[in-house]
This record gives C-alpha cells, sequence and structure tokens, in this order.
C-alpha cells in the first residue's frame, strides 16, 4: 500500500486560498438565506471598523457592531482580519490628518522616541500622544460614511449577481 496521497483528478485543481477562506463562507451564507444586502452591509462595515486607528479595538468594534446590527460574526472578523495590513499603512496618514483638524503641530512617530517620552512622563505622553489618536479618530469619523457607502454599493451588486446563481437552499423534508 503506498502511503503517499494520489495526485488530483485530472481537470481538477485546489482550491485557492481566496476560494476556500472567501468565497466559499459567502456562497455558504447566501445560500442559507442570508441576503445578498446584509452581507454587504457585513463586508462595509467591517472594511471600515478594520482601519479605525487604534491598534488592539478592531476586533471588538467589529464584534460590537455585528452583536448590535446582528451581522454575520464570522465574516465581519474575517474582513477585519484581511484589513489589518491596512490599519497599519493607514495609521500615519489618519493621525496627520487628525493633527491637521486639531491645529496641532505633527509629533515624531517612531518608537523610540514614544517609548523615551513614555519612561520620561507617563502623563505627558499620554496628552501629548493621546491627541494624536483623538485626531486620527476624528479623521475616521471624517472618511468613514462615504467608505461605508461606497463598499456597500460597489459589492451589493456582485453578492446580488451571486446569490441569483447558488439560490438558498431548500429546507429538506422527510417523508415518514
Amino acid at each position: 500500500m503506498n502511503a503517499t496521497a494520489d495526485p488530483p483528478a485530472l481537470g481538477h485543481r485546489p482550491d485557492s486560498l481566496w476560494q476556500r477562506r472567501v468565497v466559499t463562507p459567502l456562497v455558504n451564507q447566501l445560500k442559507q438565506g442570508i441576503t445578498p444586502e446584509k452581507i454587504a452591509l457585513t463586508i462595509a462595515l467591517g472594511a471600515l471598523l478594520s482601519v479605525f486607528p487604534i491598534l488592539g479595538a478592531t476586533t471588538l468594534l467589529c464584534g460590537l457592531a455585528a452583536y448590535l446590527l446582528r451581522l454575520n460574526q464570522p465574516i465581519i472578523q474575517l474582513i477585519n482580519y484581511f484589513a489589518y495590513p491596512l490599519q497599519i499603512v493607514l495609521l500615519i496618514p489618519f493621525y496627520r490628518a487628525g493633527e491637521r483638524l486639531l491645529g496641532r503641530a505633527p509629533v515624531p512617530l517612531n518608537v523610540p522616541l514614544l517609548l523615551q517620552h513614555f519612561r520620561a512622563d507617563t502623563g505627558q505622553f499620554f496628552e501629548d500622544f493621546g491627541m494624536i489618536g483623538v485626531g486620527g479618530i476624528l479623521a475616521w469619523l471624517i472618511v468613514a460614511p462615504p467608505c461605508v457607502a461606497a463598499v456597500y454599493f460597489a459589492i451589493r451588486p456582485l453578492l446580488r449577481a451571486l446569490a441569483g446563481r447558488v439560490g438558498p437552499s431548500q429546507p429538506q423534508t422527510f417523508a415518514p
């Protein structure tokens, strides 16, 4: 008996990570009767909340939004997970935009400097750098509504088309 795995059948290629982790869960939700509109809202809010400019807050924000709006928790957290690199990329732009909004001078943001300020005077650190976070949140709040709308209205027709192809599963009835 051969211990190696059989090669895949001709014409069959293994599912990609995108297929397994994104497309298949969305199709399964549509088959269970979740509306394309609800999934589009889940994706749009997940994308928006995942770039919130305070590290460590996005999982809680996504969970809270999903709970309060009765959105799909796994999908919103999946979007949050995939968008994490985008959050890192957008931190400094949000902080700099917030500094402009608040009329504050730009503060150098590098880890050794932040640690030095924190160790020297913790209270002053939070006063100085806390306002950077507040400014970043303000900038995010300005950008958020149009971004959610854009993502929602861009994704909704695609999900409607996908729903038309897969349709909800019919409940199975068992004859006695």
